[in-house]
């Protein structure tokens, strides 16, 4: 008899419980309480909220990162990029007209600043292929003025020896270009004048190229 009523009375606290959970999350006074409380957490998130959170993985990749998730992704600044704008500058130097800087110095600054791919190329089939055809019409026709330099360049990364070679990508190699591109950026803006004539519609692509190959060291040096 006693484990009969042991086993009734237990439901009946259950539900009794049960019913004393439901009434408490009826009330008004708990629905303001929960509500309270929601907006507390959210001005406390608000608050403490970062709209942008940058992570940097191990790739090199810049990601960044709202709070429900990846909204964008930035490339770094990796030193094959910024050598690839070196390069690009000083070929647009070597054809740019707005400009009275020394452009033999353009060669060595390409040589030394040109990216891995680009060299590759250059010494491998392709590239010594382009280098005797060009040297064979150079033999019977005239260049333009604007072609010599881009020429000698590829014929220059073409004979470099190793010991050359080797300065590209080293700390050396860097000061050097920023040597060389220091001394191209002076004679630049010491012929046009000012810095007014500088960035004139006749110079302004020269003057962007000159800060491209000053930039450009000082930032692998970094």
């Amino acid at each position: 008899m006693m484990s009969l009523s042991l086993s009734l009375s237990s439901p009946t606290h259950h539900f009794a419980s049960y019913n004393k959970q439901l009434c408490a999350l009826r009330s008004p006074q708990s629905h303001h309480t929960r509500i309270s409380q929601y907006k507390l957490q959210q001005s406390s998130s608000f608050l403490g909220y970062n709209p942008l959170r940058v992570s940097i993985d191990r790739s090199g990749e810049m990601k960044v990162k709202r709070r429900g998730g990846v909204v964008c992704y930035a490339a770094a600044l990796a030193p094959r990029t910024l050598q690839c704008v070196c390069a690009i500058s000083s070929v647009v130097l070597m054809l740019a007209k707005g400009t009275a800087i020394h452009k033999a110095f353009l060669v060595p600054l390409f040589a030394l600043q040109a990216p891995m791919a680009v060299v590759s190329w250059i010494q491998g089939e392709y590239g010594i292929w382009s280098a005797f055809l060009a040297l064979l019409v150079r033999l019977f026709f005239s260049f333009p003025g604007e072609l010599e330099l881009p020429f000698i360049a590829l014929l220059m990364v073409i004979v470099a020896p190793y010991q050359v070679a080797n300065l590209r990508g080293t700390k050396e190699g860097v000061i050097l270009s920023l040597a060389i591109a220091a001394y191209l950026g002076f004679q630049h803006f010491t012929r046009a004048g000012s810095l007014q004539k500088a960035f004139d519609q006749g110079s302004i692509i020269a003057t962007l190229a000159i800060i491209c190959i000053l930039a450009v060291p000082c930032l692998l040096l970094i």
